[in-house]
């Protein structure tokens, strides 16, 4: 699933890294685009794709792993049968809190894919004099400058991101799952119902927290430069320096991203999880 999230979405990723943290030097989606293809060639649209594939991959099993774990919490809490189904509402907070633990393997890859993808802006604007495009190289320039804990830069961002946004990806998920199967069972969905159920919760998620993004990408881009303020701190310059806009700098590619790639990773979730459990059931 997070496989082909990422193989779907990283072009639109890099151009909402790029526009959220250097919203000055372009003028929309086909600005980004164009000047990338331009300036570092095609390639250019799938820096940090290996920090990128390690994160999705890490984050959406930790996710999907704590979120049957939460699922029987949440069941505990109101009182139900282990078998019970949640409602999509109780669904949506199994979620937010299987959301905390993904957080912790999420943050360090996150934050490397984010100086990649932004190492030529960094440049162009002078914050730093050169950078190595490689992923070792920006994990020894964090390990030698901030010690193994600067990987966790943007850490309470993240979590801020990550709580209240996957209570309403799971919840735009769920409901939308609920739409489509009219009183049929969920599980007998097909591809289509599933991929615009998928992305119809990614566009929830990144609607609800597309500004705590915003910040989270400045810290953990930036910080490349300097010590860099946290999140209330890089919030309030935002907001006095550039507007309340530039916390939204970057949401048409992210919304193209958050249904093409979320719908690909819920349908790669539910057929791999049927497969896995046709093999299960079958030893």
């Amino acid at each position: 699933g997070g496989t082909a999230c990422v193989v779907t979405g990283q072009p639109f990723d890099t151009a909402k890294v790029k526009m959220q943290t250097f919203p000055d030097m372009y003028k929309g989606i086909v600005d980004c685009f164009v000047k990338t293809y331009k300036q570092v060639g095609f390639r250019g649209f799938y820096k940090g794709t290996t920090p990128a594939l390690v994160a999705n991959i890490a984050e959406n099993s930790v996710l999907f792993m704590c979120y049957g774990f939460c699922q029987q919490i949440v069941r505990k809490i109101v009182g139900v049968d282990r078998k019970t189904k949640l409602s999509d509402l109780q669904n949506a907070a199994a979620g937010s809190f299987a959301s905390a633990f993904a957080t912790l393997v999420l943050c360090p890859t996150e934050l490397v894919k984010c100086r990649l993808q932004a190492m030529h802006e960094m440049q162009l604007s002078g914050k730093i004099i050169q950078g190595q495009n490689t992923v070792w190289s920006v994990v020894k320039g964090v390990i030698q400058k901030d010690g193994p804990l600067g990987f966790y830069r943007g850490l309470s961002s993240t979590l801020l991101r990550e709580v209240p946004g996957y209570f309403f990806f799971f919840g735009g998920y769920e409901l939308s799952r609920t739409f489509f199967a009219s009183g049929r069972p969920k599980d007998e969905l097909g591809p289509i119902p599933l991929l615009l159920s998928g992305g119809f919760g990614g566009s929830c998620l990144w609607i609800a927290v597309y500004p705590v993004d915003c910040v989270k990408s400045r810290i953990q881009v930036l910080s490349m430069a300097g010590k860099q303020t946290g999140f209330m701190g890089t919030f309030v310059t935002v907001v006095r320096t550039e507007g309340v806009l530039a916390l939204y700098s970057g949401l048409k590619p992210t919304m193209i991203r958050a249904f093409l790639a979320n719908g690909a990773l819920f349908v790669a979730y539910e057929y791999s999880r049927k497969l896995m459990m046709k093999q299960m059931d079958s030893y």
